[in-house]
C-alpha cells in the first residue's frame, strides 16, 4: 500500500493502560483466541477427514470456521501481544493489512451466512430437489463467490481509506485498525469515502437480510407444517442458532458502520468490537454443537481408524521383529 501521508506508523490506545486489567484482557483474548483456533480449524480438519459429513451443510459451516479463525487471526494476536508487551504501535503498513484480512472475512462471514441460509431453505422446503439444487459444484461457486465478493468489497474500503492524507495524529483511539477510528485523523476530505462506505455496507446488509429473512420465513412455515415434534425442534433448533449469530452480526454492522461518523463514540465501538469477537466465535461454534450426534459420530470413527492404523502398524512391527529373530537363530545355530 503506497503511503500518501506524513504518518509511518500508529499508536493503539488499546482497551485499559491499568497493569491489572491487561493481565486479565490478556488471559479473556487468550482464551478466546484458543477456542477459536481449536475448535474452528478442528471442525474443518474434522469435516475433512470424515466422506460422511461431506455434504453441502457441513461444508459450508467449515467454510464459516475459517472465516472465523481468519478475522479472529487478524486482530487478536496483535492485541493479545500490545497487553502483554505495552508495545501499542503498528506501522502504516501492518495497519493496512489488518484492516484488510479483517475485513475480508468478516465479509466472507456475512457472505455465508446468506449462503447457509440459502442451502436451509432448499433443504427443508425443497428436499426431492436439493441433491440436483446443491451439487458440488454449485457449492464450491457459492463458496468461492463469497471470498472473492468479499475481498473486492474489501479492497474498495481499503483503497478508499490509505488514500487519505493522515496528519492530525497517529494516535488510533481503538486495539486494532478500524474505519470508525482511523477517519478522524484524516486531515484530506472524507465525505465521499465516507459516503462509499455508508452505500456499500448499506447495500450489503440489506441484501443480505433481505434474502436471510426471506428464507428463513418459508423455512419455519414448512417447519410449523411437519407432523413430527422431533424433526420440528431440530429444525428449530437449528434455524434459531444461525439467526441468533446474523441478528448479532448484522446488529454490530449497523451500529457501527451506518451511522453518522459524529455521532460516533469509540468507548462504545470499543465494547461492541469486543463483544462481536467473543460472541460471534461462540454462536457459529453453537450451531455446530447442535450437529454434535454426527460430528461425534465422525470423531470416534476417525479416532478408531487412527487406533486401526496404529495396531496395524504395531502387528507389523512385532512381525518384523519376528523374522529378524528367526533369521538370527537360523545364521547362528551350530552346523552338525
Amino acid at each position: 500500500m503506497e503511503n500518501n501521508s506524513e504518518v509511518t506508523e500508529f499508536i493503539l490506545v488499546g482497551l485499559t493502560n491499568n497493569p491489572t486489567l491487561q493481565i486479565l484482557f490478556f488471559l479473556l483474548f487468550f482464551l478466546i483466541y484458543l477456542i477459536a483456533l481449536v475448535g474452528n480449524l478442528g471442525m474443518i480438519l474434522l469435516i475433512l477427514l470424515d466422506a460422511r459429513l461431506h455434504t453441502p451443510m457441513y461444508f459450508f459451516l467449515s467454510n464459516l470456521s475459517l472465516a472465523d479463525f481468519g478475522y479472529s487471526s487478524a486482530v487478536t494476536p496483535k492485541v493479545m501481544a500490545g497487553l502483554l508487551t505495552g508495545d501499542n504501535v503498528i506501522s502504516y503498513n501492518h495497519c493496512a493489512t489488518q484492516f484488510f484480512f479483517f475485513g475480508a472475512f468478516a465479509i466472507a462471514e456475512s457472505n455465508l451466512l446468506v449462503v447457509m441460509a440459502y442451502d436451509r431453505y432448499a433443504a427443508v422446503c425443497k428436499p426431492l430437489y436439493y441433491t440436483t439444487t446443491m451439487t458440488t459444484n454449485v457449492c464450491a461457486a457459492l463458496s468461492l463467490g463469497s471470498y472473492v465478493i468479499a475481498f473486492l468489497d474489501v479492497s474498495i474500503h481499503t483503497g478508499n481509506i490509505f488514500r487519505l492524507s493522515f496528519c492530525r495524529s497517529n494516535v488510533i483511539d481503538h486495539f486494532f485498525c478500524d474505519a470508525p477510528s482511523l477517519l478522524p485523523l484524516s486531515c484530506s476530505d472524507r465525505y465521499i469515502t465516507e459516503l462509499v462506505i455508508y452505500f456499500v455496507v448499506a447495500f450489503n446488509t440489506l441484501f443480505s437480510l433481505m434474502v436471510i429473512l426471506t428464507s428463513y420465513i418459508l423455512v419455519f412455515a414448512m417447519i410449523l407444517r411437519m407432523r413430527s415434534s422431533e424433526g420440528r425442534q431440530k429444525a428449530f433448533s437449528t434455524c434459531a442458532s444461525h439467526l441468533t449469530a446474523v441478528s448479532i452480526l448484522y446488529g454490530i454492522i449497523t451500529f457501527m458502520y451506518l451511522q453518522p461518523s459524529s455521532s460516533h463514540s469509540m468507548d462504545t465501538d470499543k465494547i461492541a468490537s469486543v463483544f462481536y469477537a467473543i460472541v460471534i466465535p461462540i454462536c457459529n461454534l453453537r450451531q455446530s454443537s447442535l450437529l454434535h450426534a454426527q460430528l461425534t459420530h465422525a470423531y470416534k470413527a476417525i479416532e478408531n481408524m487412527t487406533i486401526g492404523v496404529r495396531l496395524t502398524l504395531a502387528f507389523k512391527n512385532v512381525e518384523k521383529d519376528h523374522k529378524r529373530s528367526n533369521l538370527f537363530y537360523e545364521t547362528t545355530r551350530p552346523l552338525i
